[in-house]
């Protein structure tokens, strides 16, 4: 009895370890929004809300700090990052897990995992130099003469959104092909062997059964890659252009907001409101994607439901 006591009082203790952990580590995102918005209240006094998101002006000098130029290039440089990224890690992802020979899945496997490694940096030195010139000598020209609404542009240095979505895709496909190929895996063979024995031929098995069945885990890498793309810095920062517009094109300069507050944070803080400023584009950055964070959980529990 004493044993079997202690062994009951030694799972409490855990449960009650183990649940607190994942409370706090709940508790840290509502931590970090508190601070942000205590030390973004000295602008937030003075201009609300709604009117720096709303406003395009930035002119810390003279007391100007709208967003929205800010919101718009992270959501297109990111916007652009997830559709060239999605449609290529998905289709690698399905023929790592279901085409590939085992010796070479095995040899290719490590060398994506690597990529996760690479230093932020490294990406953008890679794309100054070799995206960016890219950019500037085959793509400007070409949308010149195309006059494609898209492409119109009068910036013709390369360190645009296209840079920089480029650069974030190569950052975003590890996590994504990664994810999204154990996913598939996971799939019992029973379900490709009985869609095979109906006379389906091995794409549509993939397409009506593999991928319908990990519908759900795709959902979830999707938003694990756009989560890391999201609030990237460095490497964006050093191929966008980082000029404070909204952006007519994909080949127009932009200004993310993690490359705001970078390049930004540390020299103004002698500035009140310079700093709240920044500040505030930290708290409007972690609200956006814990917006689209909950956005894409409904979504994935539609999901479920669908598949189940």
């Amino acid at each position: 009895m004493e044993r079997r006591r202690f062994r009951l009082l030694g799972d409490r203790l855990a449960a009650c370890l183990t649940g607190g952990l994942a409370f706090l580590a709940a508790g840290l995102v509502l931590l970090i929004m508190l601070a942000l918005w205590m030390h973004a209240q000295p602008l937030l006094r003075v201009r609300p809300l709604v009117g720096l998101l709303g406003s395009s002006e930035w002119r810390p000098l003279g007391g100007e700090f709208g967003l929205r130029p800010f919101i718009i290039g992270t959501i297109w440089v990111t916007g652009l990052a997830m559709v060239l990224a999605v449609p290529l890690c998905l289709l690698c992802a399905i023929y790592l897990a279901e085409y590939a020979p085992r010796r070479l899945r095995e040899l290719t496997k490590p060398l994506i995992d690597l990529l996760a490694g690479i230093p932020s940096v490294v990406y953008g030195l890679w794309g100054v130099q070799m995206v960016v010139p890219l950019i500037r000598e085959v793509v400007v020209p070409w949308a010149r003469e195309s006059r494609l609404p898209l492409l119109a542009t009068d910036n013709p240095t390369g360190y645009s959104v296209l840079a920089g979505g480029i650069v974030l895709a190569v950052m975003v496909f590890p996590v994504i092909i990664s994810v999204t190929e154990e996913v598939i895996r996971a799939v019992p063979d029973g379900l490709r062997e009985a869609a095979l024995a109906l006379g389906a031929t091995r794409w549509q098995m993939v397409k009506g059964v593999v991928l319908r069945r990990s519908l759900p885990g795709v959902i979830a890498a999707v938003v694990l890659g756009f989560s890391r793309a999201f609030g990237e810095t460095m490497a964006v920062m050093m191929v966008v252009g980082n000029v404070p517009q909204i952006p007519r094109s994909i080949l127009d300069a932009a200004y993310p907001l993690p490359a705001l507050i970078a390049n930004n944070y540390g020299e103004m803080m002698s500035i009140p409101l310079y700093d709240a400023a920044l500040l505030t584009a930290a708290l409007v950055l972690l609200l956006l994607v814990l917006a689209f964070t909950l956005i894409a959980r409904l979504v994935l529990l539609r999901a479920v439901r669908r598949a189940a």
